[in-house]
């Protein structure tokens, strides 16, 4: 979700001012995405900037309120109406990592996925305490966010299970000797004629 999105959410359900918007946010979220009251502002600012939401004056407290605009509410509908696509998510670190760790030598790559399996468990666990920590009707999109996590959990579970069968399967390619490049060269001719 991006926080762009996030709050003009949120700005959806009436004015608020930045730290109103921050803790309904993490609120929202089951506080699984913390945000930092800057990345707020910032956001609002450019909201502001693109016309999608409005300041208000200062109240006596010296918090100024933001309000959705009828643009924001068109870009807000824009974004619940478009699937999330695969390439507008994060890279994912695990997979990447694991790649690295079979081709750098030196690494044991079958502890890499030892090591993430027992996190990913740890966490698993955690996650599932924390949903049946309470059953509140108002609880509901927070435990959508946990279950959500739970189920990105039990899949990252299940792809280290694959990943760990197939290093027993794998085979590396046996090292190629190093050879002049000019053999290399005519080797390449002959294979073409």
């Amino acid at each position: 979700m991006s926080i762009r999105h996030g709050l003009l959410a949120l700005l959806e359900r009436g004015q608020m001012y930045g730290y109103q918007l921050r803790s309904a946010f993490e609120e929202s979220t089951g506080s699984t995405w913390p945000l930092n009251i800057g990345q707020v502002y910032t956001t609002l600012a450019r909201l502001e900037r693109d016309g999608l939401v409005r300041s208000l004056p200062e109240s006596e407290a010296g918090q100024r309120p933001y309000e959705i605009t009828d643009a924001g509410r068109a870009d807000l509908a824009l974004w619940f109406a478009t699937p999330i696509s695969r390439a507008d998510r994060p890279r994912d670190e695990l997979s990447i990592k694991l790649a690295l760790a079979l081709t750098t030598p030196g690494v044991d790559v079958r502890a890499v996925v030892q090591t993430q399996r027992s996190a990913t468990m740890r966490a698993l666990q955690e996650f599932t305490r924390l949903k049946y920590a309470s059953d509140k009707p108002e609880d509901l999109p927070w435990r959508l966010v946990l279950d959500a996590m739970i189920f990105q959990a039990e899949a990252e579970v299940r792809w280290l299970d694959h990943c760990e069968t197939s290093l027993v399967r794998h085979r590396p390619a046996p090292s190629r000797p190093a050879t002049h490049p000019e053999a290399v060269d005519r080797a390449d001719e002959e294979a073409r004629r």
